[in-house]
C-alpha cells in the first residue's frame, strides 16, 4: 500500500481520492496543551496565546505518531518541516527504522523540505502527481527532490513574538514591529532557517515587496499556494495582484493550522511558490 505522509506544518492538502496521513505538532505553555490536529480551534489558541504572559513553545510528532501515520504501509512517501528549526525530520526517521524492524521490505522516502507550510504542500502535491502518473518509487523520489530546489517560500508577519521567544530569530528584531505598525518580510534560507529580509509599514507596501520578491527569485507562473492566519484578505490581495501579472497562476488560499498559525501569528500570511 502506498502512504502519504507529513507533518501538521503543511497545513491542509485535500485531494479527492488520495488520503495524506498527518502527524501532529503540539504547541505547549505551562497550563495549556494544543495538538496540532484538524479540528483543533486555531482562532481560541491564538486568543489564548496574546492574553497568556510566560513562555510558550512548541513539540515534534512523537515516535508513535509517525508509526500510526506509516501502519499498512509498504511504500511510504514523507514530507517534513526543517530540520534546522525542528526535531521532526529526525522523529520521522527514527519512527522509520523502528518500523522496517517489522515491515524491512518497505520502501521510505522522507524529505526534509528545508521549509514547512505551503512549500511543504508543493512537495506533496508533487509527489502524489507523480505517483498518479505511473512513476516508480524511484523516480518519484528524484522528481521530488530536484522540485524541492525549484520552490521557495516566503512570509509577511505582522508580529514575530513567538519566532523570537522560541530562538528562531533575534528578539531585537522581533520588538521593532508591533507598536511601529511595521510587517516583517522574510524567506526561509537555503539551508532551511528563517530569514526576515525587510520591514514594510501599510499594507499596498507588503503586497508589493512580496510580489518583487516572488519575482526576483524567479516565479514565472505556475503553482502558488498562500496559507493565511485570520487574514484572508490580504492572502486574497495577494493572489489578486500576482494574477495581474501571471494569469494562467494555479493558486490556492487556505487557513493555517496550529503550528504555522502559532509562529506565523495572527495577520500573517505565508506563501509557497515554484521557481
Amino acid at each position: 500500500m502506498i502512504k502519504y505522509v507529513t507533518d501538521s506544518s503543511c497545513d491542509t492538502i485535500k485531494y479527492d481520492d488520495v488520503s495524506v496521513e498527518v502527524a501532529p505538532l503540539k504547541i505547549y505553555t505551562d497550563e495549556r496543551e494544543f495538538v496540532d490536529t484538524s479540528d483543533m480551534d486555531v482562532h481560541e489558541m491564538l486568543d489564548y496565546l496574546l492574553a497568556y504572559k510566560n513562555r510558550s513553545y512548541t513539540a515534534c510528532p512523537d515516535t508513535q505518531s509517525w508509526l500510526d501515520a506509516y501502519e499498512g504501509g509498504d511504500e511510504i512517501y514523507v514530507v517534513t518541516m526543517t530540520s534546522q528549526l525542528s526535531g521532526t525530520y529526525n522523529s520521522a526517521c527514527t519512527a522509520r527504522d523502528i518500523y522496517l524492524e517489522t515491515h524491512p521490505d518497505a520502501k521510505f522516502c522522507i524529505i526534509d523540505t528545508l521549509s514547512t507550510g505551503p512549500e511543504m504542500r508543493l512537495m506533496m502535491e508533487k509527489i502524489i502527481e507523480s505517483k498518479k502518473a505511473g512513476d516508480t518509487f524511484e523516480e518519484v523520489e528524484k522528481k521530488t527532490k530536484e522540485y524541492l530546489a525549484k520552490t521557495r517560500l516566503f512570509f509577511a508577519f505582522k508580529s514575530i513574538h513567538n519566532l523570537a521567544q522560541n530562538g528562531r530569530v533575534n528578539k531585537v528584531v522581533a520588538s521593532l514591529i508591533g507598536p511601529l505598525n511595521i510587517s516583517i518580510i522574510g524567506t526561509a534560507s537555503t539551508d532551511g532557517k528563517v530569514e526576515p529580509t525587510s520591514k514594510c509599514r501599510g499594507t499596498k507596501n507588503v503586497i508589493s515587496k512580496l510580489i518583487e520578491d516572488i519575482k526576483e527569485a524567479g516565479f514565472t507562473g505556475g503553482k502558488l499556494r498562500i496559507c493565511h492566519i485570520e487574514n484572508e484578505k490580504l492572502a486574497t490581495q495577494v493572489g489578486d495582484a500576482l494574477k495581474q501579472h501571471f494569469p494562467s497562476l494555479d493558486l490556492s488560499i487556505y487557513p493555517a493550522r496550529g503550528l504555522c498559525s502559532y509562529y506565523g501569528e495572527r495577520g500573517g500570511i505565508i506563501i509557497g511558490c515554484e521557481c
